[in-house]
Formats: C-alpha cells, sequence, structure tokens
C-alpha cells in the first residue's frame, strides 16, 4: 500500500475517533492543511463522502462507517506489529549474527562472546567464522571483524588492535638446528607455510623490511591450512613459523616460543570490527559493539611491544644456543 493511502487512513480514523481533523492532526504530529488534504484524497479515491462536516464538528457518513468498521482491524493489527518492532529494538534479545576470520579470531572472540553471554541470555548469537569475505547483505550480518577493512559500501570500521606477523621457534628447534641471523637464512631452515583455506593459495611470509612490507617466500617443510595445527607443529619443534600476534603472544610471554628476527615483525595490518549504520541498530547489536570496543580497542594482550620482542628473542638465543 503507498504511504499516502495508509497516512490517509489513519487520517480518517483518528477523525473519527476524535471527532476533530485538527485534534486528529495534532495526534499524528502534522499541520490541519495536510491532514485535510489527506482526508480529501481518501474521499476523492474512494468516490465516496466520510464525513458530514460542519463548521464545529465532524460525523461520520453511513460509507464513512462502513469503512471505518471494515478497516479497524487491520489498523489495531498494524499498530500492534509496530509497537512489537520498537520493542524488540529496544530489547537486549533475539538474534544476534557475527561473522570474522576462522583462521585467527577464535582466541579474540571467544571471551568476548562468553562475556556478552552472561551479560545478555536473552541474545542468541549466530557466529559464522570464515577467511573468505563474504556479502555483507546476503549473509545478514550485524557485527563482523576482519584483519584490514571492510570493502564493502556503507559498512563503519573501527580499528580494534594491531595484527602482527612473528617468525617464531620453539626453544626445541632452536636447540637442535639454532637461529637464523636474517632473512635470508631462513633458506637453510626447515619453515612452514600457510594455504589459505579459501583460495587454496600458499601464501608468502610478509615481513618488514625498513617500514615497507615485502613478500618473502619459503620452501615450506611443512605445509598446513589450520593456524592452530600450524601453530601445534612450530611449538613441538619441527619447524619456524610466521604467527600472528593473536596466536604468538601468549606462548612467547610464557617462554614456549622464541620471537626471532624481531625487527622484521609486520604490523601495517590491523583488526577492525565493522557494522552498518548505528541509526536503526536493534539494542542487542549496539550493546555487543560496544563490548567488543570497550574490551578489544588497543588491547595489549594480543599485541606484543617492540621491547618485549627484542627481550624475548635475546632471552631465547641465549638460553637455547644450538647443540
Amino acid at each position: 500500500m503507498p504511504i499516502n493511502e495508509l497516512r490517509s487512513i489513519a487520517t480518517f480514523a483518528k477523525t473519527a475517533e476524535l471527532g476533530s481533523l485538527r485534534q486528529a492532526a495534532a495526534a499524528q504530529g502534522i499541520t490541519p492543511q495536510a491532514a485535510s488534504q489527506a482526508l480529501a484524497q481518501l474521499e476523492q479515491h474512494l468516490g465516496v463522502r466520510l464525513f458530514h462536516r460542519t463548521t464545529r464538528s465532524m460525523s461520520l457518513t453511513d460509507e464513512g462507517r462502513q469503512f471505518l468498521e471494515a478497516a479497524q482491524p487491520s489498523l489495531v493489527g498494524l499498530q500492534r506489529a509496530l509497537s512489537m518492532a520498537r520493542q524488540a529494538k529496544d530489547e537486549v534479545a533475539g538474534p544476534l549474527r557475527i561473522v570474522g576470520p576462522r583462521s585467527t579470531f577464535a582466541p579474540v572472540l571467544w571471551p568476548l562472546l562468553d562475556e556478552f553471554c552472561r551479560l545478555y541470555p536473552g541474545v542468541q548469537p549466530d557466529v559464522h567464522l570464515d577467511d573468505r569475505i563474504g556479502n555483507w547483505v546476503e549473509d545478514r550480518v550485524d557485527v563482523g571483524f576482519r584483519v584490514g577493512q571492510s570493502p564493502a559500501e556503507g559498512v563503519i570500521a573501527r580499528k580494534l588492535f594491531s595484527s602482527q606477523l612473528i617468525i617464531c621457534g620453539a626453544p626445541a628447534y632452536l636447540a637442535r638446528h639454532g637461529a637464523p641471523d636474517n632473512l635470508n637464512a631462513l633458506a637453510a631452515h626447515r619453515c612452514s607455510a600457510f594455504r589459505h583455506p579459501g583460495t587454496g593459495r600458499v601464501l608468502p611470509w610478509y615481513v618488514k623490511v625498513e617500514d615497507a612490507r615485502l613478500e618473502h617466500h619459503v620452501v615450506p617443510a611443512l605445509c598446513i591450512n589450520d593456524e592452530a595445527l600450524e601453530t601445534e607443529a612450530v611449538l613441538a619443534g619441527h619447524v619456524l613459523g610466521l604467527l600472528t600476534g593473536v596466536i604468538a603472544a601468549p606462548h612467547i610471554r610464557a617462554g614456549r616460543l622464541v620471537p626471532l628476527l624481531t625487527p622484521h615483525v609486520d604490523d601495517h595490518s590491523s583488526t577492525f570490527v565493522y557494522y552498518g549504520s548505528r541509526v536503526a541498530q536493534p539494542t542487542r547489536v549496539r550493546a555487543f559493539i560496544d563490548l567488543a570496543v570497550q574490551r578489544l580497542v588497543n588491547n595489549t594482550t594480543y599485541v606484543l611491544t617492540a621491547k618485549e620482542l627484542q627481550s624475548a628473542e635475546a632471552k631465547g638465543r641465549k638460553a637455547h644456543p644450538r647443540q
């Protein structure tokens, strides 16, 4: 139904209820002129007169009374639907569609999701982790996370923290094979490579050289399309690996991994939360975004400082010389 017909019918019903066109206009937040025009358009559209008008009052004609009786149930249903939609918008409950990268984001998302579910048990999160970049509209996304800003139009992106790529080795590996002193020395070492789950492409190692990001290709002794499994291989001392700060930081701080060639740690990318306009967002979506920003913006859990990296590398090289 075109909006002018809907407004005209609503104006008609309110006028019949209040017995005054001016009061009906005030109740709807429109001018008396607009209300009079809407009523005139409805009568012209129907081809009947709906009201008897005098200078002081308005009363329904027989046709007007019949039309009101027929339209009233639908108007009541429409008002109920509008009320339910407004209540749903303000209630922290209902489905919440969240997307993010599969290979790196689970350790970040779970603590956030755990806290959110405890705060708002009426919300039903629907989480989809995938390394491909999906379609915002088709996937019905409420909130998304990814490394790098979303290419989707009309999407707001908020930076959370820097995304580091760190060359790492386990103490056991360093004890057996030693540590590379430069990027070229990696050719003599056993290195892992990550195969992108979506494209099948074996990714190069991204490193920083003089503040620029470069691709450094390694001959893989092990090729895996799952970062968790790759991390286990590095922790076991089978290979050196290029791991994200999200995965590597807790292991480095605990001494289970040693960062290597730390001047080449790549930090050109950042992790973002992205979402649509906040104007008409349900409260549950706004609450999740607010919690994500509060907990993750500049969160040091997932980012190692240059001083931490240098210290951990020096300590690891000294403690685990090649035997």
